[in-house]
Formats: C-alpha cells, sequence, structure tokens
C-alpha cells in the first residue's frame, strides 16, 4: 500500500512504522501517533472495551504459529507431554491460544513444560545451540530459524504443526481461527469512506504479496532490512493470508472472543465486543 500509494486520495503522506510488542503498540494508539495498525486480533476488542473507539478492519493472518522440533518423533503438539517448550510471549495472543489448545487437548502445563524466553530471538539462538528442542514460534521466525540452521546448523529442525491445524482437530465448530489484521485507531474510526478505502486497498495488496511472493518477500527487506529475503518468502508461503473484512466474518470472530473470554476474560475486555466495533 506504501510503495503503491494507495491512499493517494486520502493522505498526502503515507508512512510504515515498526511496531516491537503488543504494549508498545497500545501505547502508540492511546496516544494517536498512528493511525491504522496491524495488529492481534483480541487486542482492538481490549481497547474497545475499555472505552476505545476502535474498529477491527480486517483478518487477513489465520494461521501464523508453528512448532518446530528437532525430534523427527514429534509429529504434533500431542507429543510433547513430558517435554520442555520455548515459548517466548507471555502475556500475548499466542500464550493465549496456546493455553486454551493444551488445555482441551488435556496437555496442559503440568504434562508439557513451557519455558518463558525474552523473545523470538531468544529461543532461536537456544534451538540453533542446541539449549532448545521445541519452540513455538510466529512467523516469519520460525522460518528464519529454519533458514539460519540451514546455513549453519549441525542437526535438522522440522517444521511440525502449525497451531492452526491442532485448533482445527481440536474445536471442529470453531475451527477457523483469526489471528491478526488491520485495525482503526479511534481518531479515524469513523471515516467510514477512508476505512472501506483502506480495507479494500490492503485486500488487494495481500492477494498480489500471496501470489508474489518473491517480490513481496524483497519489498519486506527493503523496509526491514533484518528479515531476510528467503526466510520471509518461507513464512508467505505457508502463511494463510487472505484478507476479509470483519463485519463479514463476524461470527468468527465472536466464537473466538467468546472461547478466549472462557480462560483469560481479560484479554479481550471482560465482554464480546459491541456491533459497531466490527468495521468498515
Amino acid at each position: 500500500m506504501l510503495e503503491t500509494n494507495a491512499l493517494q486520495d486520502y493522505t498526502e503522506v503515507l508512512s510504515f512504522r515498526l511496531w516491537q510488542s503488543p504494549d508498545q503498540l497500545r501505547a502508540l494508539l492511546t496516544r494517536k501517533e498512528i493511525d491504522l495498525t496491524a495488529a492481534p486480533v483480541n487486542l482492538p476488542a481490549l481497547m474497545f472495551n475499555l472505552g476505545e473507539k476502535v474498529k477491527l478492519l480486517n483478518i487477513s493472518v489465520w494461521g501464523i504459529l508453528w512448532l518446530v522440533s528437532s525430534d523427527p518423533d514429534v509429529k504434533g503438539f500431542d507429543d510433547l507431554k513430558g517435554k520442555e517448550l520455548l515459548v517466548p510471549f507471555q502475556r500475548d495472543l499466542p500464550s493465549v491460544l496456546l493455553d486454551t489448545l493444551l488445555a482441551a487437548r488435556n496437555t496442559g502445563q503440568e504434562t508439557v513444560k513451557l519455558r518463558p524466553v525474552r523473545d523470538a530471538q531468544d529461543a532461536i539462538t537456544l534451538m540453533l545451540s542446541g539449549k532448545g528442542q521445541h519452540a513455538l514460534l510466529v512467523e516469519p521466525m520460525a522460518a528464519m530459524l529454519l533458514w539460519r540452521n540451514r546455513q549453519q546448523g549441525e542437526r535438522e529442525l522440522f517444521r511440525v504443526q502449525s497451531l492452526e491445524e491442532a485448533w482445527r482437530e481440536t474445536f471442529p465448530n470453531k475451527a477457523e481461527l483469526p489471528q491478526a489484521g488491520l485495525m482503526a485507531n479511534s481518531n479515524v474510526a469513523q471515516d467510514t469512506e477512508l476505512l472501506k478505502a483502506v480495507d479494500k486497498a490492503y485486500a488487494e495488496s495481500a492477494r498480489w504479496c500471496k501470489s508474489n511472493t518473491l517480490a513481496c518477500a524483497e519489498m519486506v527487506n527493503r523496509h526491514i532490512p533484518h528479515l531476510p529475503v528467503p526466510a520471509v518468502e518461507e513464512a508467505i508461503r505457508v502463511t494463510r493470508l487472505e484478507s476479509l473484512s470483519a463485519n463479514q466474518i463476524r461470527p468468527q470472530l465472536e466464537n473466538l472472543y467468546g472461547l478466549l473470554g472462557k480462560r483469560f476474560p481479560k484479554a479481550v475486555g471482560n465482554k464480546m465486543p459491541a456491533v459497531e466495533f466490527y468495521g468498515p
């Protein structure tokens, strides 16, 4: 959208800014330093239910979490019983999804040894050094680990199973797992014309990216140089990247919010978002 000047009819300056954590993102949104952002699906619901009139525009990422292992006998999450799993996120959506999944599969924290690490880079370092055997990573960090291991690793690592696949097996009646999408900050959330234009441009850009993985990976590398092109291209190929408007998939979102709300009500602000939350 930035490089094609997709919003030229609505702004003279369209800029890209990289945030590092959901806590930082929430601070940027509260200070109105950004207007539109990609976000984990629970964050806009949490902010809306805390009184911020934000909107969720779309969901574009439906599977981004991967189990990576050095053990060829590990074929899925059920094979982690009694083993240690590196988890480079605490309190964020991935940890909530993981806990919900493990509890439902009866392989909860008492049988899977969750080892918190500071961030994905720490998990990658431990896996590459052999000090970690299994890790749950968000793309493109899973692809980054596998790429770096091919460059320098002495043991084979395996992309075992996506959390999305395990989720479908565990919750067949709530099989869709919307994980991340685009949200509008409260200062632009009432501009319906703008939000529709953003939603349309984002969907077009996502389709282009999925159909042109190498060109998209090269573009990502230009804006985020520490992500190597081969790793980004692999991440795009294995990720279900399909942008759908939030109001179009409201039932799937409410299924997820309802499920998360039973175990982690604070993650979504203790209630279901009102209908006006779903935009554009």
